[in-house]
């Protein structure tokens, strides 16, 4: 079963995450279609890829489903894809827009961070809850958007902040609800016309903050330290004790 669909124009590819049913978690599976994906868009050369996803939200984060049955190894390689995935957004040549909307955890605004441009629908909400477990994932490009005194204080609680917050903070660009997205589309493509592609590309390099290495290395040492299973576990059950349930076993809560 296919985890994304892609709807391929001349103009621009728009990407959605089609797990509706797992709340567009990230499975390895999902991880791996979307550095298929976006390694396509590049050598097509596509100006403009889109990400969005399917049903009640962009993305719910890192898929815990049948987590207890994976080995540490097998976590930290997924972990590392899901890294690997991050910075080819963050570094592709194409300009990628993030169009995100409903409750979104983790992983899923790592994903969102790592487009040049993110858009989110009235109501959306983003929380990244890793460092709960000692994971370091995203940690750094997030500072890097919000600050670094901003991001201590989101991540270090793993609060949750709405489109409202996340706009002012300067995570999310623009509040637009799901029927103007065509519209914000439209205007990005315009803005891209406004330099050569390879004057656009000079600029990103000269702009360019990513720490690729640094990143990596933090999330290996964070992900290798002996433990994650329990670690995760405590988190989850802590967790199930204070939520609501909204999100089940399918994503870090």
């Amino acid at each position: 079963m296919s985890t994304i669909r892609i709807d391929r124009q001349a103009s621009h590819w728009t990407i959605k995450l089609d797990r509706a049913d797992k709340l567009n978690a990230l499975s390895a599976e999902l991880v791996e279609a979307l550095l298929a994906a976006f390694a396509d868009a590049a050598r097509q050369h596509v100006p403009l890829v889109t990400l969005q996803g399917e049903g009640r939200c962009f993305s719910a984060g890192f898929d815990m489903t049948d987590v207890e049955t994976q080995s540490e190894g097998d976590l930290l390689l997924r972990f590392v894809r899901i890294e690997t995935l991050l910075q080819t957004i963050a570094s592709s040549p194409c300009f990628t827009i993030a169009l995100a909307h409903g409750g979104n955890f983790g992983a899923g605004v790592d994903l969102i961070a790592a487009c040049n441009l993110r858009v989110a629908a009235p109501g959306a909400t983003f929380r990244m809850p890793g460092l709960k477990f000692g994971l370091v994932l995203g940690t750094a490009r997030f500072a890097r958007i919000v600050g670094q005194h901003a991001a201590e204080r989101i991540l270090e609680s793993a609060m949750t902040f709405d489109a409202e917050r996340a706009h002012a903070l300067g995570f999310i660009e623009h509040i637009a609800p799901r029927e103007e997205y065509a519209d914000v589309v439209g205007e990005a493509l315009a803005r891209l016309k406004e330099i050569p592609p390879a004057s656009r590309a000079l600029l990103y390099r000269a702009l360019d903050a990513e720490t690729p290495d640094i990143d990596l290395a933090a999330l290996v040492r964070s992900a290798a330290e002996p433990g994650i299973h329990a670690r995760i576990a405590a988190y989850r059950d802590a967790a199930s004790r204070t939520s609501d349930g909204r999100h089940g076993k399918s994503s870090f809560d």
